[in-house]
């Protein structure tokens, strides 16, 4: 699932710390074919940023969350 950021207001407040405010942001399960991985790579960033959940768990959160859920990055 693709979240809608970096917005114009997420652009202006990067630009304004003088970072990259980045950018194809996503929460998603393993990698195709690679989910019985997912015991081992859930102990890593290994993302780049996204939100990276076990196969099932993707399953369970697309069940619950509906697409235009606002989603909150904070750091």
């Amino acid at each position: 699932m693709h979240a809608s950021y970096p917005n114009i207001e997420d652009k202006k407040k990067a630009l304004e710390r003088g970072v990259s405010p980045g950018g194809f942001i996503m929460i998603h399960g393993q990698r195709n074919g690679l989910g019985w991985l997912s015991p081992i790579t859930q102990q890593f960033n290994w993302t780049n940023g996204c939100i990276a959940l076990t196969n099932n768990e993707m399953d369970e959160f697309m069940a619950l969350v509906k697409v235009g859920t606002p989603i909150e990055i904070s750091w």
